[in-house]
């Protein structure tokens, strides 16, 4: 598949190798995001030179790295290094005498430090005195997520403010999906986006092929697909194993979204949740999503989602029935796929929905801030509420996943709920919109409709 997206990210890496001054790049990010891929192709464009560490002893890392380093610089790798100090003093005496500016990229540096815990020291040594004399580009990343920030947001940490740049990768947006797969319908899109959320490696694996059913089946299902037990990979590959936190994504995969749902389903108390499901959202597996309006902060009415498309398709077909999927025929297993996706594929819209409000300005005649959705008690819930920057107009919408739905009675039911409590204001100018999938030139009366080749059109 072709590098897609990250163009501000690459530029601000290609920025750094050009600077005379180098510098330390941090980039993080949960697994499969496209960390390795956005370094390679930036090593690629300037010269550097990429390493990964493996779980290999020190000694085999250090070896690893030199041969690695001599493809740019000659004769390093025929050293062996007792240390990683004198490694990285040769690297500081070989760049400065053949003008070797870089990137150097280490990458998955979470288990170099882990057979090497003086590493992190000796790299802001590193840091603070070599790469400003040789101007070289230093970048560190890593799928650990809780060491790698702590790396560098943690006030005690070796290289802490010691990053000119410091990103976390995110999940590529959904406008990027329908070139990536070759799909050429908008609503195909947000189907398939309700399967693989925006993760590139799940993209690539399901590049080859035509059907998304038989995607899913070949890649999720099936007992020998390569996603059967990508959960599980996902927590045991943090560092250290974050699988104990397993047993929280089931609870909320099945539908559990209070703390005090979750405690009850777990059978822990809600009041020793609360470090797991902040560890949660650090790996980006969980979001916390409060109603518009409140403090985001509140506890009272806060509830928890798995963030990614993936893994709410996963924890819905496959978590609970993985034995089941192991004894049943293909056509079985589809079955349960068919009678989750359009539950799966309506939940993901109302995401995109909300995730486009921002930059649909000109569809929408303001330019409106972050979108969230507004519920209380047993009363009336609304899909999408926005104040716009200026904070003279509200927006309402509704969002419905259904091609045949008119778009003008749908909009009436958005009149008839009438305001959210304590966001009826003097002088506010009340915007409606009505999201579905194809809006086909129809109208609802004063309020706008959108629909999903906007909303794929907005998330680029």
């Amino acid at each position: 598949m072709n590098f897609i997206d990250r163009g501000p990210e690459l530029a601000r890496l290609t920025r750094l190798a050009t600077d005379p001054q180098g510098g330390l790049a941090v980039v993080w990010g949960r697994r499969r995001v496209g960390k390795t891929r956005l370094l390679l192709e930036w090593v690629q464009q300037t010269g550097g030179v990429y390493w990964m560490a493996d779980e290999s002893a020190a000694p085999v890392q250090r070896r690893a790295f030199a041969e690695t380093l001599e493809l740019r610089l000659p004769g390093f790798g025929q050293v062996e290094y007792r240390d990683w100090r004198s490694l990285l003093q040769r690297l500081t005496q070989d760049a400065a005498s053949r003008g070797f500016r870089g990137p150097v990229v280490i990458d998955e540096l979470p288990n170099a430090v882990r057979v090497s815990p003086e590493l992190p020291g000796l790299l802001q040594h590193f840091v603070d005195h070599e790469l400003p004399r040789t101007g070289l580009a230093l970048a560190v990343a890593g799928s650990s997520q809780r060491m790698m920030q702590g790396l560098v947001l943690d006030a005690n940490a070796p290289l802490f403010g010691r990053a000119r740049e410091a990103m976390a990768l995110r999940a590529i947006p959904a406008g990027y999906l329908s070139a990536a797969l070759g799909l050429p319908e908008p609503t195909a899109s947000v189907e398939a986006w309700a399967c693989w959320g925006g993760v590139p490696r799940y993209w690539e694996l399901a590049a080859p092929f035509t059907d998304l059913r038989d995607a899913v089946h070949a890649l999720v299902l099936d007992p020998l697909g390569p996603l059967f037990d990508e959960p599980a990979r996902l927590l045991l590959e943090e560092q250290p194993p974050a699988t104990a936190l397993r047993p929280l994504l089931d609870a909320i995969g099945a539908g559990c979204h209070r703390v005090s749902e979750i405690g009850g389903r777990i059978g822990q108390p809600a009041t020793s949740l609360a470090r797991p499901l902040t560890r949660l959202q650090e790996l980006d597996l969980v979001i916390r999503e409060t109603p518009f309006g409140e403090p985001p902060r509140s506890t009272k009415r806060a509830l928890y989602k798995l963030a990614d498309p993936f893994l709410r398709l996963w924890f819905q077909v496959v978590g609970p029935r993985r034995s089941v999927l192991m004894q049943v025929p293909r056509q079985a297993r589809l079955s349960l796929l068919d009678a989750a996706l359009p539950r799966l594929t309506a939940f993901a819209w109302e995401e995109l929905c909300r995730a486009a409000v921002p930059y649909l300005a000109d569809t929408l005649g303001e330019q409106y801030g972050p979108a969230q959705r507004y519920w209380q008690g047993s009363g009336p819930e609304w899909d999408l509420v926005a104040t716009s920057l200026d904070g003279r107009s509200l927006l309402l919408g509704e969002v419905k996943w259904s091609l045949s739905l008119d778009p003008s009675e749908v909009a009436r039911d958005l009149r008839r709920n009438g305001l959210p409590p304590g966001l009826d204001r003097p002088g506010v100018r009340v915007q409606r919109a009505v999201f579905i999938p194809d809006a086909r030139g129809r109208r609802a009366g004063d309020a706008i409709v959108v629909d999903a080749s906007q909303v794929l059109g907005a998330l680029r």
